[in-house]
């Protein structure tokens, strides 16, 4: 298999919007909820702030752990996307354009927002 630098792009930016779909989105916290513990702390300014802990059993807790690991993530991201790219290509590339065009507009939002913040 040869490796542009198209695909390179393409799997970068699907693995970078995956990955954070898994780990900050709202709309996936149902698949966070049964690895992490809510940890409610009240700050010096009286303000409560919560914090997310992996959960004490074994395989809840090492899961837990990978999913408040954006690098541990990352990595089985990146995995599971070319292992489906290099055993279905058809099911992957539909997959891998529509996460790469997201995780595109994603920072081109942030870099704009923060833009006209300043």
């Amino acid at each position: 298999m040869e490796v542009n630098f198209l695909l390179l792009l393409m799997f970068s930016f699907a693995s970078f919007r995956l990955t954070r779909l898994l780990i900050y989105d709202r709309i996936t916290e149902f698949i966070r909820k049964p690895f992490l513990d809510e940890i409610h702390e009240q700050n010096q300014a009286g303000e409560v702030e919560v914090f997310l802990s992996p959960k004490q059993a074994p395989i809840r807790g090492f899961l837990g752990e990978l999913l408040t690991c954006y690098w541990c993530t990352g990595f089985w991201v990146s995995l599971g996307l070319f292992l489906i790219y290099y055993l279905w290509p058809w099911l992957a590339e539909p997959l891998l354009v529509i996460l790469a065009v997201s995780g595109m507009a994603g920072l081109i939002e942030t870099f704009v927002q923060k833009n006209l913040t300043d």
